[in-house]
């Protein structure tokens, strides 16, 4: 697996790998899918976009995930706002923590002093990643609905650099 930093032509890929994610639902909070040149926009190489990380295969060159970390309104300046996103369609072990040192890296070097995470709290497997990352607890959001009218939980999870 190589770690580099994301492509505007990475894009497609990632729209479909991200999509997939929404279709599959349970995990994440983005629930409309994305358009190669909206992702793109909002996540990979945007305005907001602080860094962005992809994993590939180094023998099939499939992507096999992103990490995005961005400007969210609601954090000061110096904490960027973190998301991952790896295939559903296979176990991807590694991958995030993969992407997690690189971006943990750039932040760094940025002088960002925090990492903040906002996780459905019904995934499991997402609070289970960034809690072995060492992310803490910082704030939880109660009862943000879904498009569905499902409500949920919402944790922020902060990575003091």
């Amino acid at each position: 697996m190589i770690v580099r930093p994301v492509l505007s032509s990475d894009a497609a890929e990632l729209a479909e790998l991200l999509n997939a994610i929404i279709a599959r639902g349970g995990t994440t909070a983005l629930q409309t899918p994305y358009t190669a040149e909206a992702l793109d926009s909002a996540y990979l190489t945007g305005p907001k976009v602080i860094c962005c990380f992809v994993a590939v295969d180094s023998e099939t060159g499939q992507l096999l995930g992103f990490q995005t970390l961005g400007r969210l309104d609601a954090l000061p300046a110096d904490i960027g706002d973190i998301g991952t996103f790896t295939r559903v369609d296979g176990i991807q072990r590694g991958v995030g923590s993969a992407l997690f040192a690189a971006t943990k890296a750039r932040a760094r070097e940025l002088g960002l002093t925090a990492l903040n995470a906002v996780i459905r709290a019904d995934n499991v497997g997402g609070l289970t990643f960034y809690t072995r990352q060492g992310f803490i607890d910082h704030d939880i959001v109660r009862d943000v609905p879904l498009s569905d009218g499902t409500r949920v939980d919402r944790v922020w999870k902060r990575y003091p650099l």
